[in-house]
């Protein structure tokens, strides 16, 4: 394992090369994204942590935390750190029904400001241990308090992200994920978790909301598309001192995929939100928060939410249909 001084010294070489180089979308991620997804834009939300990785790494600077990103309720942590509670304070409307996806419902919803932080570049992530490190190395590497939330946080993340982690709570037998620290790796992980080796037949879709969040108000559906298919990989980030996305599929035949356009009905931006909706719920964790935010048990009913900001949802497109998201 390297001395956390000399991985600083590895990481600011790294950065400082990078640092002059050229903008976000002339980056190597921006490139192997260009070459891995042709005709796929980036996203907006993920380009601008790729370049905040270059300018201001994580790694570098000190973490400041804590992490408050909805993400973790949509995995394996939300029995720790996740609860009822915690959901409506960062976001109020994140589940639902997948009837509510529809043109003309209304949904009353909030957006918490995100909290992802920057993705190390490729080089930099290929350098740090994740795998080998433990909760208190990355307290003394990154001045975290012991004892804290995020400690135990970081701690569920380093567990989850090990090859014989156990199922998440809520999910079938049948999902598997994969970890990845770079946005090449995040890519990488989308595709072989879908089962996919070329890029060139996926869709990927995202959330545009603004980093710094929305305010609660209701919204008007104004436009529903479908994704294609029934193989779905989402990418969450997870609680970490940097960028670490958790990609993971549920079994065949268990999701659809939409993104809806909604309208503040007191205004302010439109916004186009990428959701998933998990059909069979019958063996999730009856404490898992959206059964009772929306009064329901598992098998009950559907449960869909949207993707968080900078959460990717990937798919396969189908034949004949090879337009982008």
């Amino acid at each position: 394992m390297l001395h956390p001084s000399a991985l600083f010294l590895i990481i600011v070489a790294i950065s400082a090369a990078a640092a002059h180089g050229h903008a976000a979308n002339g980056t190597p991620a921006a490139r192997f994204w260009e070459e891995v997804l042709p005709g796929t834009p980036m996203p907006e939300a993920l380009a601008e942590l790729v370049q905040k990785g270059i300018d201001h790494s994580p790694l570098v600077e000190n973490f400041t935390g804590p992490y408050l990103s909805i993400g973790m309720c949509l995995g394996h942590v939300y029995v720790s750190v996740c609860s009822v509670e915690r959901v409506k304070k960062a976001g109020t409307g994140l589940f639902f029904h997948e009837e509510q996806v529809r043109v003309g419902t209304t949904m009353t919803v909030s957006f918490s400001p995100a909290a992802v932080p920057a993705i190390l570049p490729h080089a930099a992530a290929a350098k740090v241990p994740f795998g080998n490190l433990t909760a208190g190395d990355l307290a003394a590497m990154f001045h975290i308090p012991p004892g804290s939330t995020m400690i135990t946080q970081v701690g569920d993340t380093l567990r989850a992200c090990q090859p014989a982690a156990p199922p998440h709570s809520h999910a079938a037998a049948s999902e598997r994920h994969a970890c990845a620290t770079s946005l090449e790796d995040i890519v990488r992980a989308a595709l072989r978790t879908l089962g996919t080796a070329a890029g060139g037949g996926v869709w990927v879709a995202a959330s545009e909301t603004p980093r710094g969040g929305l305010p609660l108000q209701p919204y008007a559906v104004d436009k529903v598309t479908p994704l294609d298919g029934d193989r779905h990989v989402a990418c969450h980030d997870e609680p970490y001192p940097y960028a670490v996305f958790r990609c993971h599929k549920i079994g065949l035949s268990m999701t659809r995929a939409y993104l809806i356009s909604l309208r503040g009905l007191h205004g302010g931006p439109k916004v186009a939100m990428a959701v998933i909706c998990h059909l069979d719920t019958s063996g999730w964790n009856p404490a898992y928060p959206a059964f009772e935010m929306m009064g329901t048990k598992p098998g009950e009913s559907s449960v869909c939410h949207f993707m968080p900001y900078a959460n990717l949802l990937f798919g396969v497109k189908a034949t004949g249909a090879m337009e982008s998201f």
